[in-house]
């Protein structure tokens, strides 16, 4: 048998890594004894998402494929180990340990460091880079001891800077020697615009700044201009990279005038036995700083090292990204020049800019830039890729009038087979295409899996989920759609990556996952979203709320509210009656008693409601949540307590169930019912989910609901124990909150679930998936968060001050007036309205 050759990569990044991962596809690891050596004490991370460490995420959640992937594919990892030298006659390589390593192959793969100029004070203590793990860890503890911090760089990764500097809670500024922001991919008016709303969030710009030197004597005080001093507590340097090419200068590679190790088109350096691929290889005069690029430089590599032969060629530059929640793009020649057309749609007032450039006959559309509003980048740049016709009102690309549906086809189903989704894995529609209908139908996991594409920078994920979505209808399948415009998940889909990213707030979800500034339908559902994961109340996130959830009421026809005690199980005592007649007197409400078994209090205005909530809360009672998708009521009979028909304590159980599950956000509104006996006095089932006693213990109904298409409930267990029902209930509610559709009851969505009861039954009860116990630790989590909504905003007065209906005045809201009716009171109506005031 032919002994292997070695294969040595230097360099375990992203690209690195990358490198790896295509030989071991392509059978590499047979032929070749792969070793790989990193400088850091861990293997490949991400670093296109380094500043999500700022945001809770851990070393390992960014790392790329644990040691233990290495060793189980043959790659022996060095780490913790410099290479200092190459040693070309002899074909070897030292390591700083003065460990020599023979190579047949040497792939150099180092990467680039980050570029730290010259200046006065550089070296001092509280001076930063930002490139590694290691560099955020430090930037993280020096910044518990400072109040400010600038960033020097108005580039991609010193906005990037920024923003964690600013989640730090320090006052933050950014210093760039050119005449606009991000000057490499943007041109004058659109850095103006993503200028204007960084301001808008603290951030202090300085341009046409040149740094003369870094102020203190050993510890960092302030930055010094020309005309202006800036004191400081801390500054990162984030002034752009430059290619690692030492090692090949020390071997007399070529290297070029200004850095880069030279490669022609195989990869090839000046020596045939060493490949430079990543942010340390020139090609064509260029150095790629981004990640696709350098995929495909590994993809190529990998292909000609294992018997293929392709090309490296000029590669794609289009970014799309999302710089302090300001979505930002361009593509292709961003740049307006003599030979192109150009058309521009900016609208300062809503902070959006957009450009288009066109081939001189407007037949081809050259490039562009998206600022503000990237909800065309998709489309725009396939269009691009593909050279599909531009449209003759090429405005039609950017803006629609009045909802006109008319101009090109940009959706996926009109790219040709050889359109790239993918680029930095470089998969083609068709090859994803082939995938689905290979498998019959798959998720966006599977996809990602079997054709590693959404697995680089994650900028093709929204148009990934278009194509197997359009792919999966045409395979006669169900498929949940977007949210919305803004993002390009289902609500399950969403909710699964908040809690995987741990987000806590609309605007990081929205960064992360999502593209311009939401809607009234996207941000209730991401309000509810956070709640049910964090156990965090809604109020929390107000200004995403409805009205509704956003003054704790249900607003009524004349602009009052109605206010909704929780009464658990329907159980009262004589004090809290009181109290609540006390209440309805004076304040002039109309009562009624509800279905629910609950008392509602409907007409009260706007600024007395926390003066009522105070009145009920002061003889222990607490929000409803009747304005909410959330739990209602459960609802109940007396029981054996009193019935003598009753086996069991039915209301004893109906107010267990209700106070664990008060508060609970879900995708719609919840009720419940406990019956004592057979004879069903409660209406169990016609609720989300019922409980019956029986002799022997309790029945457990889920999925029934009233409405516009009553459904009974449905059995899912039988004579079970009290514990039991709560231990089922916590898995079915919360697999429910997790999978169902916005504003999708539990009835439809046991209808659509594939297997209907049956399956249901073995998740929750046969526990097939194995998720029982996380199911209840999250159950659990949610109901020890749980805060009455109402008393968390009379304990904070910032929180109060909105209920006042005028800011300059105590008056009362002329326009909520009321009529006497039946010895209560109505709403006043309008003539338009069914009702009419004689």
């Amino acid at each position: 048998m032919q002994a292997r050759k070695r294969l040595i990569v230097v360099g375990n990044g992203m690209v690195g890594y990358k490198f790896c991962e295509k030989m071991v596809e392509k059978g590499g690891n047979e032929s070749y004894e792969l070793m790989v050596f990193g400088e850091e004490p861990r293997p490949a991370y991400d670093r296109v998402h380094l500043s999500e460490y700022f945001s809770g995420k851990t070393a390992e959640d960014l790392t790329m494929a644990p040691a233990s992937w290495y060793a189980e594919n043959g790659v022996i990892l060095q780490l913790c180990k410099r290479i200092v030298a190459i040693d070309r006659m002899s074909q070897t390589i030292q390591c700083d340990t003065e460990e020599v390593f023979s190579y047949d192959r040497l792939v150099l793969a180092t990467g680039s460091s980050p570029f730290v100029p010259p200046l006065s004070g550089i070296d001092q203590e509280g001076v930063f880079v930002y490139r590694t793990i290691e560099d955020l860890e430090a930037i993280l503890e020096y910044g518990l001891k400072s109040s400010s911090a600038a960033v020097i760089g108005g580039g991609l990764l010193g906005l990037e800077a920024a923003k964690a500097l600013l989640d730090m809670g320090l006052e933050t500024h950014v210093v760039e020697m050119a005449p606009f922001l991000m000057c490499r991919q943007l041109d004058a008016a659109g850095a103006a615009l993503l200028q204007a709303q960084i301001e808008t969030l603290g951030i202090q710009v300085w341009l046409s700044q040149i740094t003369k030197k870094l102020l203190g004597e050993g510890q960092f005080q302030g930055l010094e201009f020309e005309t202006v001093s800036l004191p400081l507590d801390m500054v990162v340097v984030s002034a752009g990279i430059r290619p690692r090419d030492e090692l090949a200068k020390k071997a007399e590679l070529t290297v070029g005038n200004r850095g880069g190790i030279v490669v022609n088109d195989y990869l090839e350096t000046s020596d045939s036995h060493i490949y430079a691929i990543g942010e340390c290889a020139l090609h064509q005069g260029k150095i790629y700083g981004l990640v696709g690029p350098g995929y495909q430089m590994a993809e190529v590599l990998s292909t000609n090292l294992t018997g293929g032969l392709e090309t490296f060629t000029e590669a794609d530059m289009s970014t799309q990204l999302k710089l302090l929640g300001v979505d930002v793009a361009s593509f292709g020649e961003s740049t307006s020049t003599d030979q192109t057309r150009t058309v521009v749609l900016e609208n300062q007032a809503s902070g959006i800019y957009k450009k288009l450039n066109l081939s001189k006959d407007g037949q081809t559309l050259l490039g562009g830039l998206l600022v503000g509003d990237a909800s065309e980048y998709r489309q725009l740049h396939q269009m691009m890729q593909n050279e599909l016709p531009v449209p003759e009102m090429a405005e039609t690309l950017l803006v629609k009038a009045n909802g006109d549906a008319s101009g090109p086809d940009l959706s996926v189903n009109s790219l040709p087979d050889s359109a790239k989704i993918c680029t930095c894995e470089s998969v083609s529609k068709g090859t994803m295409v082939q995938a689905i209908h290979e498998q019959g139908g798959c998720s966006l996991d599977q996809l990602k899996a079997c054709t590693k594409g959404g697995t680089g920078c994650g900028g093709c994920m929204p148009l990934m989920t278009e194509l197997l979505q359009a792919e999966m209808k045409k395979l006669g399948a169900t498929v949940q759609d977007h949210l919305c415009e803004h993002f390009p998940f289902s609500r399950e889909a969403l909710r699964k990556h908040v809690k995987e990213y741990g987000l806590r707030s609309f605007s990081a979800v929205l960064e992360k996952f999502g593209m311009g500034k939401g809607c009234e339908k996207c941000k209730p559902v991401v309000a509810s979203i956070l709640s049910g994961c964090w156990g965090e109340q809604p109020i929390r996130h107000q200004t995403i709320q409805d009205t509704n959830d956003f003054f704790l009421a249900n607003i009524q026809k004349n602009g009052s509210y109605s206010v909704v005690p929780r009464v658990p199980g329907g159980e009262i005592t004589p004090e809290q009656l009181i109290a609540i007649g006390q209440v309805a007197q004076e304040f002039n409400l109309y009562t009624k008693i509800t279905g629910g078994q609950r008392i509602d209090l409907f007409g009260a205005r706007q600024e007395d409601l926390p003066h009522i909530w105070q009145r009920l809360i002061d003889v222990g009672m607490e929000s409803g949540q009747a304005y909410g998708k959330a739990l209602r009521t459960v609802k109940s009979c007396v029981g054996w307590t009193w019935c003598r028909f009753g086996v069991q304590d039915s209301t004893g159980l109906a107010i267990k169930i209700e106070n664990r599950y008060r508060g609970l956000r879900a995708p719609h509104k919840l009720k419940g019912g406990v019956s004592g006996c057979l004879r069903e006095c409660a209406e169990a089932r016609g609720k989300d989910f019922g409980v019956i006693a029986t002799e022997r213990g309790w029945n457990l109904y889920v999925c029934g609901n009233g409405g516009t298409k009553p459904q009974h409930a449905v059995l899912l267990a039988g004579d079970i124990s009290e514990s039991q029902v709560i231990r089922y209930l916590d898995r079915f509610l919360m697999y429910y909150i997790r999978t169902a559709k916005h504003l999708q009851r539990t009835a439809p969505w046991l209808n659509e679930m594939e297997g209907g009861i049956e399956r249901l039954y073995e998740i929750i009860v046969d526990d097939c998936l194995g998720l029982g116990q996380e199911l209840e630790a999250e159950m659990q989590s949610l109901v020890d968060h749980y805060q009455c909504e109402w008393k968390a905003v009379l304990d904070n007065p910032e929180k109060l001050q909105r209920f006042q209906p005028f800011l300059n005045t105590q008056e009362r809201d002329p326009a909520v007036q009321f009529v006497p009716e039946r010895g209560q009171i109505r709403p006043k109506l309008v003539d338009n309205s069914r009702l009419v005031n004689v």
